[in-house]
């Protein structure tokens, strides 16, 4: 099954993104077998921010197999990312293995 990609597009100049960057950090460690994480300075990347169709930063989105699933644009604190992405996971089998394995006791 495809991993799910998450994009946080940022700037630099935005205090709400340091913090979104920081919740996005934390989350793709918690999840790194689960969320593949991208960022994105939009200042960079002025293509990416019109053919996502960004009108503001931090903006976040979430796709799977190059489709867009979830489109958050303000920030989000760490527990809900994580929720949401394990969430998105289950509903559509993205979870490998390694999250059915049970212990023998």
């Amino acid at each position: 099954m495809a991993r799910l990609v998450l994009i946080d597009f940022y700037s630099e100049w935005c205090g709400p993104c340091r913090d979104q960057t920081a919740a996005v950090d934390e989350v793709a460690r918690r999840l790194e077998d689960l969320v593949e994480v991208r960022k994105v300075d939009v200042a960079e990347r002025r293509d990416l921010v019109s053919a996502y169709r960004l009108t503001t930063v931090p903006t976040v989105i979430i796709e799977r197999d190059g489709k867009i699933v979830t489109r958050l644009e303000h920030p989000v604190d760490v527990e809900t990312l994580e929720s949401l992405l394990n969430s998105l996971a289950d509903d559509h089998g993205t979870r490998g293995n390694k999250y059915e394995q049970t212990s023998a006791d």
